[in-house]
C-alpha cells in the first residue's frame, strides 16, 4: 500500500517566480522548484501556490510508483563527522 504524498514548501522566490518543494512518500524523496502562482495584481497567491503544488504531487506519485523519480532521503551527516570524512 502507498503512503501519503508528503510536501515540504519553501519560500516563494521572486527572481524565478518559483517555491522550491521536497516531495517524499514510502521512502522515496524528490525536490524540484514548482511555479508559483501570481494573482492579477502580480503578487504571490500561496493558497493557489499550494493547490498547484497538490497537482505536481500527483505526477511525482506516479513517477515513483513507475521508478523514474525519487532516492532515499539523506541522513544528516554532523559536523564532526563531515570532518574526519
Amino acid at each position: 500500500m502507498t503512503s501519503t504524498m508528503k510536501t515540504s514548501i519553501g519560500r516563494f522566490d521572486r527572481t524565478t517566480g518559483t517555491v522550491p518543494v521536497t516531495f517524499e512518500q514510502d521512502g522515496k524523496q524528490h525536490e524540484r522548484p514548482v511555479n508559483a502562482v501570481i494573482d492579477a495584481d502580480g503578487k504571490h497567491d500561496r493558497a493557489a501556490t499550494v493547490a498547484r503544488v497538490a497537482e505536481v504531487s500527483a505526477g511525482v506519485a506516479e513517477k515513483f510508483a513507475l521508478g523514474l523519480l525519487g532516492s532515499a532521503p539523506s541522513d544528516p551527516v554532523d559536523e564532526e563527522q563531515a570532518q574526519e570524512g
